[in-house]
């Protein structure tokens, strides 16, 4: 079935196309992401639990572990053609500390992020990462959380500006506070200045081909993902969202134009307990809501304003028991 809020109804078919590379792991690495996915005390025997054509793509075959960049094969959606770092090196995070924004030391995330070159980026253990100042990736790079607890919380987000083809996989980010500012590196040879930060968990800002994954948030001080100025082809699917109030924003200002054009795929998601608004609030712009579970909201769940495109097809919606929350959908008129 098909629940379509729009002033506009168009259909498209996407298909996926990405490059892949393989490199072997070794045996640890490897047996310790097999570990953790099925638990820390259970051993699954039974079939492969992939319940959506974008899991069933790479969590069931044999030896994904060792041929992770597979996954950067299985995207659907507007950012279908996202490959993020799969034409690159891996990269190793052995340090959880983020004590310089300015130097960052070799084995950090930070260091990862701010390389030109294409990276995979992976975790060597479980890690809590507090950042000091908002994470600045560059064009081309994967962060892939798989076979470890990854957690970026208690400090600040992360930052996707005027970049190109990242993936981000299977992190939790919470307790997001904003980034005071000051001098920041963003790339290998270039350090600026940046003013205060809003507390966004992901912020994209003028960017294309982004994936987002299997991620886990809750508590930003801001909205959870916003996707402003002119960002396109993006896909998020997969992503459990909880405790938020403002969970999602795609274009911030009735005045620009130019996010008519961008295009956004949100898909298997699952909008939890304690969430309030914008699940997403779209301004302008083609949106493919499909196949989310919304199970709590304490406000409306779809909201659009600025004649947006926004199909919602296959979702479920668990209305809230107050009868002053019960919209699904909300059709404002003015900003908010």
């Amino acid at each position: 079935w098909c629940y379509i809020l729009s002033w506009t109804i168009c259909c498209r078919v996407i298909r996926k196309i990405s490059a892949n590379q393989t490199i072997e792991f070794e045996d640890d690495l490897t047996n310790n992401t097999r570990r953790y996915l099925r638990g820390k005390h259970k051993k699954y025997t039974g079939p492969c639990m992939a319940t959506n054509p974008i899991d069933s793509c790479w969590r069931c075959k044999k030896n994904w572990a060792k041929n992770r960049k597979i996954l950067a094969k299985c995207v659907l959606g507007f950012g279908h053609k996202t490959s993020g770092g799969s034409n690159g090196d891996y990269y190793l995070v052995t340090d959880n500390s983020d004590n310089d924004v300015l130097n960052p030391k070799p084995g950090t995330l930070r260091h990862a992020v701010i390389q030109k070159r294409p990276l995979w980026i992976i975790f060597a253990r479980t890690m809590h990462i507090k950042l000091s100042q908002e994470l600045i990736v560059q064009s081309n790079k994967t962060i892939d959380g798989r076979g470890a607890d990854v957690h970026i919380a208690y400090g600040c987000g992360i930052t996707l500006q005027f970049v190109h083809n990242v993936i981000i996989h299977n992190i939790h980010i919470h307790h997001i506070f904003p980034s005071s500012g000051g001098l920041i590196r963003d790339s290998e040879d270039h350090f600026g200045f940046r003013t205060v930060g809003d507390g966004d968990g992901i912020s994209i800002f003028g960017s294309s081909n982004i994936w987002l994954d299997h991620i886990s948030m809750s508590e930003g001080q801001d909205g959870l993902i916003d996707a402003i100025q002119g960002s396109t082809a993006i896909t998020i699917s997969n992503c459990h969202f909880t405790h938020h109030n403002d969970v999602m924003l795609f274009g911030a200002s009735d005045a620009y134009s130019k996010d008519q054009f961008m295009q956004v795929t949100i898909a298997f998601n699952h909008f939890g307990k304690e969430l309030i608004q914008r699940m997403p609030r779209c301004r302008w712009g083609f949106f493919h809501v499909v196949n989310n579970d919304y199970t709590h909201w304490k406000m409306y769940a779809i909201g659009g304003s600025m004649h947006p495109t926004i199909i919602s097809q296959g979702n479920r919606f668990i209305a809230p028991h107050d009868l002053n929350a019960k919209e699904v959908n909300q059709n404002r008129l003015q900003p908010c």
